[in-house]
């Protein structure tokens, strides 16, 4: 999987450490026992500190004497890094790679649909063969739990997490007796009224809110013409209201099924940018992208289109795969500095090929200004055999 393998000789001098390249790397050290993988911002450097001659007295750690063979990649940013680190230590360390890495899955909002009685949770779990719902990523447990509860303040779905046997002698809960639950557990509605209900909470949730927005505004409207003023003005505060519930959502928050994105990372490859496609919850790349014109006659933004045509098809992966996939992917976006630019298809599977082509621009001259993310992110390095 590493481009360029070279034997370790055991009288290694400065002039062999000379020839690797001071360049960022993924690297992986065989010998006797347990490989050594890592990643670096000079690859050289790491090496001649992991692999040079030992001074007296020294504790620091050495692996001159039980290394034979050094495997290695260059990289051209830090998401590459980590997204190949990660391929390389899961196949290297099957049972330990996400310890060494320290993945954390994404929180997601789940729609449970296939309860009879269907209700909304926050999870971490994700599985992708079911006819339940996913939302996210969010950058913690914590901002899906508030948007997830703010959100169903506008609405009347069950918040209880206990399998209904609706019975009307039941007495419900503080969320019925507030009118802020339809309660089927005592039969307070119809199968269908509450087969509606979740209707409009998942056109909430795939629209990411635009739904209720829209919902809202015309009957605000609808009451203004009716001179109902007093309608129109309790419409408008819930309108006042749901402003800042949308507000917590970042552009990469959506269903999980419909989330496919374009990262844009600097590339080792001279004169070239590194594409990576996240689609059906998995992560590809690198891509090199040329950024020089081949031909005068073809455009930058066709060009990026082929490009994007051409990425291969996507395997079927595992649930636990695709939760580490978007985990990396959630490290990522969520940094409070971020390299790279990311950029997103709209339902249609249609790409944004003009920004994409500004964003490969400033991404090939270093100029990038990535947005901030609407938290407060907490980085998360990883951390190497």
């Amino acid at each position: 999987m590493l481009a360029h393998t070279l034997p370790f000789p055991a009288d290694a001098t400065d002039v062999w450490f000379g020839e690797l390249p001071a360049s960022p790397a993924v690297f992986l050290l065989r010998g006797d026992g347990e490989p050594y993988v890592s990643k670096t911002a000079n690859l050289r450097r790491r090496l001649q500190r992991l692999l040079g001659r030992l001074a007296e007295n020294s504790k620091r750690l050495n692996l001159r004497d039980r290394v034979s063979t050094l495997e290695y990649t260059l990289t051209g940013s830090e998401f590459e890094s980590q997204f190949l680190l990660y391929r390389i230590l899961r196949g290297t360390f099957p049972k330990t790679y996400s310890n060494r890495l320290r993945l954390r899955p994404a929180p997601l909002v789940k729609l449970h649909l296939e309860n009879e009685f269907p209700r909304a949770s926050v999870t971490t779990r994700l599985s992708m063969r079911s006819s339940n719902l996913f939302y996210g990523p969010f950058q913690s447990r914590t901002t899906a739990e508030k948007f997830a509860s703010d959100a169903l303040d506008f609405f009347k779905m069950r918040r209880c997490v206990d399998d209904l046997h609706p019975d009307p002698s039941f007495p419900g809960c503080i969320y019925s007796e507030m009118k802020m639950c339809l309660a089927p557990c005592f039969k307070g509605c119809t199968d269908d009224e509450y087969r509606d209900e979740v209707s409009r909470v998942q056109l909430f949730f795939d629209t990411a809110g635009e739904s209720l927005n829209r919902e809202l505004t015309d009957q605000r409207e609808r009451a203004s013409v009716a001179l109902n003023f007093e309608e129109a003005a309790a419409l408008h505060a819930k309108l006042e209201k749901l402003k800042p519930v949308l507000a917590q959502l970042p552009e990469i928050i959506c269903r999980l099924d419909r989330l496919q994105a374009i990262v844009v990372q600097r590339s080792a490859e001279p004169d070239c940018v590194s594409l990576f496609r996240f689609s059906s919850g998995n992560l590809q790349g690198p891509f090199a992208f040329g950024v020089e014109l081949r031909a005068q006659s073809e455009s930058m933004e066709s060009r990026v289109e082929k490009a994007l045509s051409e990425f291969p098809s996507i395997s079927a992966s595992s649930g636990i795969e695709r939760t580490e996939h978007l985990a990396i992917l959630k490290r990522w976006y969520y940094r409070s500095h971020r390299a790279g630019e990311i950029f997103f298809a709209d339902d249609q599977v249609s790409w944004p090929l003009r920004r994409i082509v500004r964003g490969i621009g400033r991404v090939y001259r270093g100029e990038e200004k990535p947005e901030a993310p609407t938290f407060s992110a907490t980085n998360i390095t990883s951390a190497p055999s």
